[in-house]
Formats: C-alpha cells, structure tokens, sequence
C-alpha cells in the first residue's frame, strides 16, 4: 500500500518530504506478512523524555492507546530528520533493541521491529531472551561490526533502578551511534514530534520472534523485489564481557587476589539483568563459584525488590556485609565477605561494600582515579587525562585531579555531559581529555570505554585495585577499608550524605525549590545553624559546556559555606511517579584524627541547616528522607 498522503501532522508534518518520499517508496515494496499499514493516532501529553528517556507507570504504557508507538515513531523520525543525508532505508545499518527484562519488555520488543521495519530499517539486533544491560548497549554500538552493518542507534526498554512489574514503572530511552544517551537537541525533537503526530507505519503481521534463540533470520519483504529484512537474536554478554577482558588484567585478578585463601566476594544482581553478565564474568572468566552470584535471575518485577544498589534497599548484601541500612556495623553469624558489589535494574549503577564497610560513590570514585595506573586501559594509553563528576558529587575526586595534574569538570547530573567531555576531539575537534574517569553520587562511575555508566566496569576496577595491593600472599589482606581510609588520610575525608524524600508532591515540591530560587541574592553573607555556618555563595547550577557552547540552566540550588561545606538541593527527573527532593550535605575533614567519624554524627549540625534553609516540613510536609545514603 501507498503511503504517498502518508503525513505525520494535521497542519505540520514531523516528517520531510524528503523523508515521506523514502518511506512511501518502501511502503510499496513491501508485501504479504511485511505489508505496510498507516494507523491514525493523535499526540498524547507526558511525552517528553527526562535524563534518561521516557519513564512512566507500566499500564500507561500498557494500557494508553498508541503510547509506544508513538514514542517510537516519534524517536525514529527524529532521528532520520537529524541525518536526513542519510538513507536510513539503504543502508544496511542495524538498530539495536534490548532491555533490563522488566514487566512488558518482550511486548514492547515485538512493537518495536514491526514499526522499525514499516520504517525501512532493514537490519535488527536484539538481545538474546529481550536482555540487554545499558552498558552492553553501548559496548555492541560502538564495537560490534562489520562498520557497515554496525548499529546507529539503540532502543533500551529501562527504567534503571526503578520498580518493576505490572503496577510499577517502564521506561524507554534512545542512545545514539556514538553509544551514549540522546543528546537533548534529539530528546527535543522527540518531543516536538510526540506533540505533532497523527499517524505511525506497522507491519502488524511481521511473524513472532523467538527471542530465547541465538540466530538470523533474513526475510524477502516483497515479491517483486530482492529487498530483504534481517531480524539477529545476539548474545547479550559476550561483546562487552571481550570489552571488560581488554580494559582489564583479568590474570592478575585471579592470581593476586582472588586465588587468596583470605579473599571472598559476593556480587548481588538484585534480579536485575546483571544476573546473565555477573555468572559470564566472574564465573566464567574468573573461575570463581557460582555461589558468589547472588539474585543472579533476571525477573520482571526484579523479584519483588526494588533494584537500586544503595544499603536501603539492597537489604540482602548489605546484611550479609555485616550492616544496617544505615551503614552500621551489625552483628553476623557466619564470616563476612571480604567484598561486595551490587547492581541495578539495568546494570549501568554500582555499589561497592567491604566487610563491615560501605565505600561512598563519591569516594570510589575518587579512589579508583588515584589507582587508574593499575588498570590496563589507563597505563598503557599513558595514564589518566581527566576525571569529571556531577556537580551533587563530592568533591573528593577534585582533590585527587589537583595533585595529579588531570584536567577537572563539574557538570549538571546526566551522563550525556560526560560524553561531550569524552568525545571532545573524536567528535568535535577540541582537545583530548581521554582516557577518562567520571561519576555521580547516585551509584554511576565508568570511563571512556563506553558512552554508559558501568556497573560491571567499577566492580572491576576495585578487584584491579585490590589486586594491587594484595599479590603478596605472605602479608595480611588489604581490605576495602585499609585502601580507604589509606586515602582519607593521604587526601581528607569528604564527609557526605544524601537524603531522598520520595514520592512527594510535584507542585508543592516545586514550590519549594521556586521559594528558596527566589531568595538566592539575600543568602550571602548570612549566617546560619546558631552562627556555626556562613554562607560565602547562593546560587542555581548552571553549566555551559566547554565542548559544544550548549548551557544548560536550573541544575540545582546550592549553599557554599565560608569553610568549605555545601548544601546542594534538586528535583530527580527521572521517576516514574511524584516528585523526589534530593538534599546533599557536604563537609571536608583533614584531621587525620577525626578521619572515621559516623557521617551521621559529622554532619548532623549541616542536615540541621540544610533542612531549614529548603522548609521541606512546611512545603513537603516531611522532614523524614525515604532513602539516606
């Protein structure tokens, strides 16, 4: 059928003439179970794709006519518009598809390929059994080949460490040929276009998949033409299991640290989809017992968790680490691991955990770019070059990037900011910051290898570093903790905390952060917490990127204190439903006597201010955080 009258708006078209050419052209082709059907829809509100993409509650997605398809018709215009030189239908390029294994991934899959290929898209991957971590994604972007047949781009079917299940949350999101997150020029047009649409091309009897076979099928799309469509089932780990392999020395891990009688580690899942990559790295690679895997199944309501490694909720690895979920020592019955790691839903977040001991993201952070040289991937490209965090982070890491020479950036949270950095020469002909070390408090670290955060690749990173300093096997273990407060007494300690307040409401949250917005320029100077505090600057975090020239403005309210201390406040865009106040405290310690305080009682007189200068209790009515890391 012709979709020459084939128009994606009723007074404006989402797509060119350029591009209705194209794709009334393969609507012609096209034939029998590939036939081309235009299905009239209409725009729907919420559309706009966060920090991560789309998020939303699982029925709406489930139950909203048209609401994936939308977004997805949405996304793909936009994206062939983007590169409209480009002939997306000859090119032989493939999109990728995968996701955290999530309530209604599998159904979205299938939607996914019938509209991918009325669209004209000619080859498709997909991740064996629907699985693919965020990090893989963009392993298999950026890697796998021929170049001619590699992937421009990404569909992930995540809600990263949100709940899954029918009655919690979905998420989709796009990730580019570079194998990072749209940027927002793209995400904008989405949107604009979510805003526009009036119809969408399926092929609606595209045969069934099987997704839990590893295979190609190659399908004649007309009987008239030799146009075929390739639809691979790949293996979701082995691209970024060989990528992990390069970036570090897996031998040395084995011998110098894991063959020790004194080591033992468990790495907790949490039913996300780590589960597949956790048993083919550690179990397979390294050649430890299956035992160390723990909630290695993938499920799609992540096993009635809720998979965000943090000590709130990764309740089971944290007990059997021998802490509360406060990060207090407790007693245990059996021996404690040396080491424990956790993931999360999709794979990207981290949390790393010695015995009786809880490593902040910000300190492994800091940590591992001081150790960067015993990785592979760093010494033997001559070193670190530069390190960048969020700005919420802790400042630990600007430390060790001012008595190492690295070059330093504090940008807006959002891994997008990072790629910029990262491909600053490859990309935009600036100067070369790689290789690269960057993170963010909320559990993401990773490097230049990718265009993701990586769990697997921190958890890595720390067996390297332990590895270190642990080949002789004569001498006691050095543990997460010795290598810490090593550290804290080599750098300073950055005390710090996060406190999330949780399903709020959206507008009175918002009107809290407009209350405190609006009394900015009378802060300074003004002293606070009974005169202990005095704010030196008051400020909304804006950044403007030294890679393209984009700002990016409203990052989040901050209170810099005369002695160093800073309390920052920010809205999350990123859950599924209400409003999350995020409130970070932060306080530097180089008393090398007051190096292992409780951070609780360390920071008690700041959490003290931080919570009358936001008046959460007046506007939230709360001042109790669901969640405190």
């Amino acid at each position: 059928s012709s979709t020459s009258t084939f128009k994606m708006g009723n007074t404006s078209s989402i797509a060119s003439e350029t591009l209705q050419e194209r794709l009334g052209a393969i609507a012609k082709i096209h034939s029998g179970k590939f036939r081309v059907t235009p299905v009239a829809t209409k725009p729907l509100v919420g559309q706009k794709p966060g920090t991560s993409g789309l998020r939303k509650k699982t029925k709406e997605f489930m139950n909203t006519k048209n609401y994936l398809e939308n977004f997805v018709t949405s996304t793909l215009i936009a994206v062939m518009e983007d590169d409209i030189k480009t002939d997306y239908t000859n090119t032989g390029k493939a999109l990728l598809i995968g996701g955290d294994g999530r309530f209604y991934n599998k159904q979205a899959i299938h939607t996914i390929i019938k509209i991918a290929v009325a669209m004209g898209i000619t080859r498709i991957w997909i991740g064996k059994d629907g699985l693919l971590s965020t990090p893989a994604v963009s392993a298999i972007i950026r890697e796998r080949g021929p170049q001619w047949q590699s992937a421009f781009g990404a569909f992930i079917l995540t809600a990263s460490h949100n709940p899954g299940g029918i009655d919690e949350d979905f998420g989709i999101k796009y990730n580019t040929g570079n194998g990072g997150p749209a940027p927002e020029k793209l995400t904008n047009a989405i949107y604009e276009n979510t805003q526009k649409i009036a119809n969408y091309l399926i092929c609606p009897d595209i045969p069934a998949i099987d997704i839990s076979k590893i295979g190609a099928t190659t399908y004649s799309v007309g009987s008239t033409t030799d146009r075929t469509v390739t639809i691979e089932v790949i293996d979701s780990t082995q691209l970024h299991v060989n990528l992990l392999r390069t970036v570090f020395d897996f031998v040395a891990i084995k011998n110098d640290l894991l063959s020790r009688p004194d080591f033992s580690m468990v790495y907790d899942s949490m039913h996300g989809v780590n589960g597949p990559y956790a048993k083919a790295i550690f179990v397979d690679e390294l050649e430890l017992d299956k035992s160390v895997c723990m909630n290695g199944v993938p499920k799609e309501d992540f096993g009635g968790g809720h998979a965000d490694p943090n000590l709130t909720y990764a309740k089971e690895l944290v007990a059997c680490m021998g802490l509360d979920q406060k990060g207090n020592v407790i007693e245990t019955k059996g021996d404690v691991p040396s080491f424990g790691a956790a993931g999360d839903g999709d794979g990207d977040r981290n949390m790393i955990l010695g015995s009786k001991f809880f490593v902040t993201p910000s300190d492994s952070l800091a940590i591992i770019a001081a150790h960067a040289n015993v990785i592979p991937f760093f010494s033997e490209q001559g070193g670190l070059k530069g390190v960048a965090r969020s700005m919420p982070t802790s400042g630990a890491v600007d430390l060790v990037a001012k008595r190492k020479g690295f070059d330093l950036f504090e940008t807006p949270t959002g891994w997008k900011y990072f790629g910029n950095l990262m491909d600053s020469k490859e990309v935009f002909g600036g100067k070369d910051y790689t290789p690269f070390i960057c993170g963010e408090e909320s559990f993401g670290t990773g490097s230049n290898h990718i265009r993701e955060k990586d769990g697997m690749w921190a958890v890595l990173a720390w067996l390297s570093i332990l590895a270190h300093y642990n080949a002789d096997k004569k001498k006691a273990l050095v543990t997460v903790k010795d290598i810490v407060i090593a550290h804290w007494k080599e750098y300073g300690r950055n005390y710090y905390s996060r406190y999330d307040f949780e399903g709020m409401d959206k507008a009175k949250a918002q009107e809290m952060m407009e209350n405190m917005r609006t009394g900015l320029d009378s802060m300074k100077g003004k002293a606070v917490g009974g005169g202990k505090y005095k704010i030196k600057e008051a400020d909304d975090f804006m950044y403007k990127d030294p890679v393209d020239g984009s700002e990016a403005k409203k990052q989040g309210i901050r209170y810099m204190m005369e002695d160093g201390s800073r309390v920052i406040f920010r809205l999350s865009g990123t859950a599924g439903s209400g409003a999350t106040v995020r409130m970070y405290m932060e306080q530097y310690q180089a008393d090398k006597t007051k190096l292992e305080m409780k951070v609780a009682d360390a920071l008690e007189d700041l959490v003290k201010v931080a919570l009358e200068l936001c008046e959460i209790k007046k506007f939230c009515g709360t001042e109790t955080p669901t969640v405190i890391t």
